[in-house]
């Protein structure tokens, strides 16, 4: 049962007087070089596809309190969680969430906004850490888990100003991508409940999509973020290895890892990753001087601004020209095989490029051949097993010895958590799955056997994997041909790859999506992906006809490793030239929040 407060539904609409709809009033105002500025007269706030900009001009304005905008998310997600279509989505509502919201309220009339992220409600997968609730990753073997202390990059959230207003439902410990967990179940699709959500973010994606907050966090080791985005039509950031400070975010494996943000729009992930991002210098950041597993920690904030590159602001990259003089490789090799629902998202994928043609944009589509001349090969580069199968134990156990178990009375070793079956009957031959290959990696005096096999794929993947993959991809960025001669040598450098995020359609609910291999390049190389709507298509049904409602299909770029802003450059034209977002029809604005 999720702990949630509510203002009575009178002082809510009294609250939001004169904040009725008006569809057509809440477009951001966009400025010469595209970037959104506050209008001059803000239209009525409404919580349906609601931004940041648009909440804090009505805050502005005096048409919408911090309290009001939290209440309103809380009651969207009282009356569609677990009710109406019961989406699943969020685990639990932070209970001190509307006293931040008074408490900004009181001092927004002295000192105005506290930050770029004032009061913007933020629902984290729960596996990240804050005090002010518990962190079960979704499975009931940790649902005493309380961290002493936010994670690092929800700290930065909240000291931008963020509300953390709960916790969203994922994928079990984020084992896979069918997205339910044994905490609060399956979560469902915001824009077809009887399709899969994704996963392992799939809580934060289904939530996001059906505006239960304004923005989400999600983890990806493998496609986490960006398979759920691309099913629930949202944009999601997986960012270089080594930006976002691992601690506090439960692992699966650290070598991987990485939290990012999910939301519905481009500038509101740009406005999130500022705050997600910067120097931590405790042991479980994970920010290391170079992407070698061996490397030492990063320093200080001096190194690690000069290693990472972060600008004052992801947001001064919202450039709604972006796609003029843009070049982009499209990796044929990753959109499929072109049967079944592959075939849609294909056709929907090269519309996206003749659109971005026909902003300005060079889209080269490269096939086999073409990597062949620039001697690479796509199986190459993702033809390797994810270290989650070498790392979890391990992870875990560090994680969960992190902190005191006399304050919570937390498990604290994956043996314990293992041995606790307090987790999804599915999972069990995971656990096992995994403890065996982690004691069999941590038993290196006395191996033999698979042991003995799964010590060399391990050190295959720490030792070769990283150059393999990120000179294999950096051979086709740069253009550079098959005697590695220097860069340019078949034609001018990319910015981006592109290549489908997922590449079926919402799977039906209890299944996972077909992923392919796509998701790996990210991980496996540590460069940044970024993951939104190309569009939307109808499903055929079984008989060929349209089978109604919508559903969104995601494209997936990736950049050289901390080049964000190249990333959010480009999503953002995409985003205000083309507008392929669709809000889900489930979940419509409440009628208290109506005029």
């Amino acid at each position: 049962m999720k702990s949630r407060l509510f203002l009575p539904l009178v002082l809510l609409a009294a609250l939001l007087a004169g904040c009725g709809s008006d569809s057509d009033g809440g477009d951001d105002v966009v400025t010469d070089n595209g970037a959104p500025s506050t209008p001059s007269e803000p239209a009525a706030f409404e919580f349906v596809e609601g931004t940041i900009a648009q909440a804090q001009a009505a805050m502005q304005a005096g048409t919408l309190t911090c309290e009001a905008l939290v209440q309103g998310y809380i009651d969207r997600i009282d009356a569609y969680d677990d009710t109406g279509p019961a989406l699943k989505s969020v685990i639990n509502i932070n209970p001190r969430a509307l006293d931040r919201a008074r408490t900004l309220d009181m001092n927004y009339a002295v000192s105005g906004l506290s930050g770029p992220l004032h009061c913007v409600p933020v629902l984290l997968k729960d596996n990240f850490d804050t005090a002010e609730v518990t962190t079960t990753a979704g499975g009931t073997a940790l649902q005493y888990n309380r961290p002493t202390d936010d994670a690092f990059s929800v700290a930065g959230i909240v000291q931008a100003g963020g509300i953390i207003l709960g916790k969203a439902n994922l994928d079990e410990f984020a084992f896979g991508f069918r997205g339910s967990s044994s905490v609060e179940g399956q979560v469902k699709n915001a824009y077809d409940p009887t399709k899969g959500p994704g996963g392992s973010s799939s809580g934060t994606g289904a939530a996001i999509a059906a505006s239960f907050a304004m923005t989400g966090t999600g983890s990806d080791t493998g496609g986490s973020i960006r398979v759920p985005s691309s099913l629930e039509g949202l944009v999601g950031i997986r960012p270089s290895l080594r930006l976002v400070s691992q601690d506090g975010i439960v692992p699966l494996a650290a070598s991987q890892d990485t939290g990012g943000p999910m939301c519905r729009t481009v500038e509101d992930c740009a406005l999130m990753l500022d705050a997600m991002v910067g120097f931590d210098d405790g042991p479980y950041a994970n920010q290391r001087e170079a992407f070698a597993y061996d490397a030492a920690p990063i320093a200080n904030a001096e190194s690690y601004a000069a290693i990472t590159n972060v600008p004052a602001t992801y947001t001064d990259y919202l450039d709604g020209n972006g796609l003029d003089d843009a070049r982009i490789a499209a990796i044929m090799p990753l959109f499929g095989d072109g049967t079944g629902e592959n075939a849609q998202v294909q056709a929907r994928l090269m519309q996206a490029i003749d659109d971005m043609r026909s902003a300005g944009a060079t889209v080269d589509i490269l096939t086999e051949a073409d990597l062949a001349e620039r001697n690479v090969s796509i199986d190459d580069l993702t033809d390797f097993a994810s270290n989650s199968r070498f790392e979890f134990r391990r992870d875990l156990t560090a994680y969960l010895m992190s902190w005191p178990s006399n304050l919570d009375g937390h498990l604290r070793t994956f043996d314990a958590v293992a041995a606790s079956a307090e987790y999804e009957e599915r999972n069990t031959g995971t656990f096992a799955f995994y403890g065996a290959i982690g004691m069999a990696i941590e038993n290196t005096d006395d191996m033999r056997g698979d042991a003995v096999g799964y010590r060399t794929q391990y050190e295959l993947n720490i030792e070769e994997r990283p150059d393999i993959v990120r000179n294999g991809l950096m051979r086709i960025l740069d253009n550079r041909d098959g005697d590695d001669m220097s860069a340019n040598a078949l034609g001018a450098p990319y910015d981006v790859l592109l290549y489908p995020s997922v590449l079926s359609l919402a799977p039906d609910l209890g299944s996972s999506p077909s992923a392919g291999s796509n998701n790996r390049l990210s991980p496996f190389s540590g460069f940044p992906a970024l993951s939104m709507p190309a569009g939307m298509v109808v499903p055929e049904g079984d008989d060929g006809t349209d089978a109604e409602p919508a559903l969104p299909v995601g494209m997936e770029m990736l950049a050289r490793e901390f080049d964000e802003p190249t990333l959010i450059r480009l999503a953002y034209s995409y985003q205000q030239t083309f507008q392929p977002r669709a809000a889900p029809t489930f979940t419509p604005e409440l009628a208290a929040n109506d005029d």
